[in-house]
């Protein structure tokens, strides 16, 4: 008996069941993978919108940020000058006074107030300048051979005239009516002195004007000092001080070249015994001294 088989299959059997296409937690199922696109996109939006970065973030959006990497121009490194203090700082005395000078000369103005600015030099600070100038002159002697001769002259001549000119200038400073104390003036004259003496003696006459010009410059501002001091005090003051016994050696040692200033100490002083003092005790000079003077007589 033949049995006629359906042509077409069952409703049911038309789609074939498989059981592991079905499994929810198969990955890739239709219902899966737009689920996992849904939370990718919804997941790449939270991160868009709620992002740490400073740029993204409400909190920080009207500001602009400065990046490390744009430097103003202001702070880059460029050469320039140095300030005039630290400039200052740098000079040493020497061409410190070197541009002050060149200032001075190009404007006589300030100049003038550096003039009436500056405080007056001590004698000490005079003293160390003239030692200078005598440093250099014995440095420009020749080794060995005569020092008084003309080759040494001739090597010598410049530094020689630089200190000559140093003593004629700073000498009248030290004079009245501009230096007004007489111990101020006797001091400086005192020192003054010895650098002539040690000014080198020539062997050409031709060459010894020099020291006997210093020589006589010295003694006039001797004198005027001289004169002066005896209005104060009567020239007591030359006395105490010994000035009239330094006078007298300096004129020794000058070969009585000085001879000007020890006659104006010795009319001035005249009233108190003489230059160089007087043995006798009854002398005014001696009483003032000693402290007698108007004292009630002995016999």
């Amino acid at each position: 008996m033949n049995v006629l088989l359906p042509t077409h299959p069952s409703s049911f059997s038309e789609f074939p069941l498989h059981h592991h296409d079905h499994n929810p937690a198969s990955p890739h199922t239709p219902s899966s993978r737009m689920s996992s696109r849904k939370r990718k996109a919804d997941d790449d939006g939270i991160d868009e919108s709620m992002s740490i970065s400073p740029q993204n973030s409400p909190a920080f959006a009207p500001r602009t940020i400065s990046r490390p990497s744009k430097r103003s121009r202001a702070n880059e490194a460029n050469g320039r000058p140095l300030a005039l203090p630290r400039l200052l700082e740098t000079l040493d005395a020497e061409s410190l006074r070197s541009v002050l000078q060149t200032i001075c000369e190009r404007h006589p103005a300030i100049g003038s107030e550096v003039v009436h600015t500056a405080p007056r030099p001590s004698v000490a600070a005079t003293l160390d300048v003239l030692s200078s100038y005598q440093e250099k002159l014995r440095d420009a002697f020749p080794f060995g051979g005569n020092a008084g001769s003309d080759y040494a002259y001739n090597r010598v001549k410049q530094p020689l005239l630089d200190l000559i000119e140093a003593l004629t200038d700073f000498t009248p400073h030290y004079l009245p009516p501009h230096e007004t104390q007489p111990t101020v003036s006797l001091n400086y004259l005192d020192n003054a002195t010895k650098v002539i003496h040690d000014l080198p003696e020539w062997d050409s006459q031709s060459h010894k004007h020099h020291k006997d010009n210093a020589y006589d410059e010295i003694s006039r501002a001797w004198a005027l000092v001289i004169s002066e001091a005896s209005k104060r005090g009567g020239g007591f003051q030359l006395h105490s001080g010994g000035w009239d016994q330094r006078l007298q050696k300096h004129n020794e040692q000058s070969g009585g070249r000085m001879q000007v200033a020890v006659n104006a100490l010795g009319s001035e002083l005249s009233w108190m015994g003489g230059v160089g003092g007087s043995n006798d005790p009854n002398s005014i000079r001696n009483q003032l001294l000693n402290g007698t003077y108007g004292a009630p007589s002995g016999r």
